[in-house]
This record gives C-alpha cells, structure tokens and sequence, in this order.
C-alpha cells in the first residue's frame, strides 16, 4: 500500500482503518500524526464549502431584500401616479395603476416572510461559520501540540532504546553472578580436599619429608668435609 499511495497517505489509510475497526492509532506516534492532519485538512476543507455556501445564500438574501425595497419604491411611485391621475381626472389612468398598487400589496407580506426567513437563516449560517472557524483554530492549536508531543515521545523513546542498548547493569549482574559462582566452587574444592586427607598420611609425609631433608644436608655436608680432607 505505501508502494502504491505513498507513506504518509498510506500511514493515514491504514490509521483510519485501525480506528475503524476499533484499534489504537500507532499509541501517539506518526500514524496518529499523519490521521490528525488529514481530518485536520478534511476539516478545513469542509468550513471552506461551508463558507463558499453562506456567501451564496447571503447573496441569495441581499438580492432578494433588493427586490423587497424595489416593490416599496415602486409602490410609492404607483400611489404618486394614482394621487396625481385623479387630480386630473384620468379615471382610467387612476383604476389601473391602483390595480398594480393592490396587486404588489398583496404580494409583499409574502415577500417580506421570505426576507425575514432568509435573513434568520443567513443569521444562523453565519454564526455556525464562526463557530466552526474558533473550532478550526483550536484544532490547529491541538495538532501543533500533537506534533511536539509526538516528537517528544519519538525523542524519549530514543532514549529508551540507547539505554537499554547500552545498559550494563545486566552485564555486571552476570558478572557478579559469575564470580561468586567461581568462589563459591573454590570454597567447595578446597573443602572437598580438606575433608578427603588423611591426617595420619599428611603426618607421615610431613616426616618423610624432614628426613629426606635432613639426609640432602647430611650428604652435602660429607661432600663438604671430603673435600677439605683432600685440599689438606
């Protein structure tokens, strides 16, 4: 899949499909990260439409409000005609263009309840906007600190790994365990060989040793007086 889309969409695709089915995100490392950002970007993506389609409907809204105050200025010029017409005596005149005051009359109850909805509705469409921009911005916020913390637990588990490569404290264990294996075996064999003498044959060694001793200097010493006897 990386091969195919790329490690960091492949990251975010295998990271929405862990969630999906209930799996934790890579425990707060790049996975997560790299989920963030897209729902983050996703995010930004849907407040962008969201404001593309309150500016339509506000535009929607002031064109309509336009054509509102349109029929009120042409109602008035209407009643002017009227007014003026039966001054003149223009019966005819008068009776039409009254028909044309009563006819946009009635059609601006209507229109003003159009305006009115639309502007409550353009109203609320607003304020949704502004609250999901605070939101957005909030979770720009959220991902820079996501961010230092997933670079803080990638650091800090750096640091676990050097330490644990590179501690000793189980070496010098085995060590320490070694030695006092080796100790505790020159203890047994010593005392192994203590208990397996037989004192009456280290005795009898010991004399045997005296006498030969004791012999060496006798024969040395008759080597000795031989030779002064001879000198003489």
């Amino acid at each position: 899949m990386y091969w195919l889309i790329g490690e960091r969409a492949g990251r975010t695709v295998v990271g929405t499909w862990n969630w999906l089915w209930g799996i934790p995100v890579d425990a707060g490392g790049k996975v997560a990260v790299a989920v963030a950002e897209e729902s983050l970007q996703s995010m930004q993506e849907g407040v962008q439409r969201l404001a593309e389609a309150v500016a339509l409907q506000d535009a929607s809204y002031q064109k309509a409000k336009k054509t509102h105050e349109a029929k009120l200025k042409e109602l008035e010029v209407l009643n002017r005609q009227v007014a003026t017409a039966q001054k003149l005596g223009n019966d005819l005149a008068a009776r039409q263009t009254m028909a044309k005051v009563i006819q946009i009359e009635q059609v601006l109850p209507s229109l003003e309840s159009m305006i009115r909805q639309a502007e409550q509705a353009v109203n609320q469409s607003k304020a949704k906007l502004n609250r999901e921009r605070v939101k957005i911005e909030s979770y720009k916020s959220d991902m820079q600190n996501m961010k230092d913390l997933a670079e803080v637990n990638e650091a800090l588990a750096i640091i676990a790994s050097v330490n644990n490569e590179f501690d000793i404290g189980s070496a010098k264990s085995q060590f320490d365990a070694a030695k006092n294996a080796v100790e505790n075996r020159n203890l047994r064999t010593n005392a192994l060989a203590a208990l397996s003498e037989n004192p009456i044959a280290v005795v009898n060694a010991e004399i045997e040793q005296i006498t030969l001793e004791d012999e060496v200097t006798r024969r040395l010493q008759q080597i000795e007086n031989s030779d002064l006897q001879q000198s003489n």
